[in-house]
């Protein structure tokens, strides 16, 4: 199964965009029913080149009754029913859309509500990533699932950044290179001490981490640098994401029984991003979308992990038959080259490390080039010789 990325505005206003992509070859399209702030390019769209979005919206109306204490933004860039009009167009062609869904980066929230966010062991705030330790974190997660599944009724739910973020993934213009943050730094400063996450820890533990990110080796790992105190925060770490995986997955089911659940996950126990972390499995999903972005080797060794935990896990109890299967999260944009073959290859090589669906990012920011190379790694067809 193949499946484009799309953000609304990439349909919307764009009357030919849903026949441009279902020309792909795709079999459906994930398309962003909430999402973080960006700035896109737009290169097929009739009114603009390139689109500023400020701040986190949900591109849904926003029904006052149906939020608590974090109710989300709408867009004003878009009209705020845009997912709805864009589904509806994709669908027109035979596509099925699936909602792809963000959860915890959110800096529109994360900045109106800062109590709420992760804080490191310095207290340094980070507006981008909610804390799912504080309840009313986790009832926006469920609020935000149950809302896209009620309105949108689509025919799918990808869940993205189903866990504590951390230091890495924000959203400002990156100045922190220089300090040479290597090894188990990124992982130590991902680590949250926000006032529902600092009592989780044993006592000392906010100290500790502070001198480790002063003293620690860049050579070292996370588990090295952090010794004895490893598997206590490791589990402190791991009970935040498999909570809210696991109420957002019995909600998603409450709604919508059927309705296919997709994970954006890592096996590394230490992730802290879009794909959060699933060292152990999740029976309650049906799809396991791993990270394909970085070497091929590297990106096949995570799926093929992922592919071995779908294997062993049994089925949930009230979906027992079901085969879950593995996703490759494919980046068709620089630094890959707009090159079909190149693509082919990296698709040959996910396939055979398990993946039997292809996500592939991201069919509106992509160059025509780039889109032509996509169909014919797709299709074995060439455009142009058409």
């Amino acid at each position: 199964m193949n499946i484009a990325y799309l953000y609304p505005w990439d349909v919307v206003g764009d009357p030919a965009a849903p026949e441009r992509i279902a020309a792909l070859g795709v079999d459906a399209v994930a398309l962003a029913a909430a999402y973080h702030s960006t700035r896109a390019a737009t290169p097929y769209h009739p009114d603009h080149r390139v689109l500023e979005v400020p701040h986190s919206a949900l591109y849904l109306p926003v029904r006052p009754e149906a939020w608590g204490t974090l109710k989300p933004a709408s867009p004003t860039w878009t009209p705020p029913d845009a997912y709805i009009q864009a589904q509806d167009a994709l669908r027109a062609t035979g596509l099925k859309v699936l909602a792809w869904t963000v959860l915890t980066h959110n800096s529109y929230l994360g900045t109106t509500h800062p109590e709420a966010t992760a804080h490191n062991a310095f207290a340094d705030p980070y507006t981008h990533a909610l804390c799912p330790a504080h309840p009313e974190v986790m009832d926006y997660c469920e609020r935000l699932v149950r809302e896209v599944l009620t309105v949108a009724r689509p025919d799918g739910l990808i869940l993205e950044a189903c866990g504590p973020m951390g230091y890495g993934h924000q959203n400002m213009h990156e100045k922190t290179a220089g300090a040479d943050w290597n090894g188990p730094l990124p992982d130590l400063l991902s680590l949250c001490f926000c006032t529902a996450c600092a009592d989780r820890y044993p006592d000392g533990t906010r100290e500790h981490i502070r001198d480790l990110i002063d003293t620690a080796s860049s050579s070292a790992s996370i588990e090295e640098a952090l010794g004895e105190r490893t598997q206590v925060i490791k589990d402190v770490r791991l009970s935040l994401s498999t909570t809210l995986r696991q109420r957002l997955i019995a909600v998603s089911r409450q709604v919508s029984p059927d309705t296919p659940i997709t994970l954006h996950a890592n096996p590394d126990p230490w992730a802290a991003g879009a794909f959060a972390a699933l060292p152990y499995g999740e029976p309650g999903a049906d799809v396991l979308v791993g990270n394909c972005w970085g070497t091929p080797s590297t990106d096949a060794d995570r799926l093929t992990t992922l592919a071995a935990m779908a294997a062993s896990t049994p089925g949930a109890p009230n979906r027992p038959s079901r085969t879950q299967r593995i996703g490759a999260y494919v980046l068709t944009l620089p630094p890959r080259p707009a090159d079909a073959q190149v693509l082919a290859d990296h698709l040959a090589t996910y396939a055979k490390a398990g993946a039997t669906e292809f996500h592939l990012y991201h069919a509106g920011l992509a160059s025509p080039a780039r889109l032509a190379a996509l169909r014919t790694a797709i299709t074995g067809q060439d455009p142009s010789q058409r």
